[in-house]
């Protein structure tokens, strides 16, 4: 598949086509000093590419988000269940030893 480029003016649409094709990687760090002393250290990294490109360059968080894809529901549904247990568990315990 061979690259085409427009000979005319780029339109938005033909700047986004070229950043999803190739991908862009945007980086920098900002820093917050008082007296020369750092207080906050702000790291930005983004990369913006396709789906396709993010595969290409190993990129797939989203595979084992389970909020993206679905499969972590059950277990969180069970996790949120267990926690809940085990909240009855201590207020049952702390309204006991309250009543001694």
């Amino acid at each position: 598949m061979a690259l085409q480029h427009s000979v005319g003016g780029s339109g938005l649409a033909d700047i986004l086509e070229r950043i999803l094709d190739k991908g862009i990687v945007v980086a920098g760090d900002i820093s917050v000093s008082l007296v020369g002393v750092e207080l906050l250290t702000v790291r930005i990294r983004l990369v913006v590419a396709s789906v396709d490109r993010a595969l290409e360059m190993g990129i797939r968080w989203w595979e084992n988000d389970a909020a993206l894809n679905g499969a972590g529901s059950a277990k969180l549904q069970a996790d949120n269940a267990a926690l809940l247990e085990r909240i009855a568990k201590l207020e049952h315990t702390i309204a006991a030893t309250a009543r001694q």
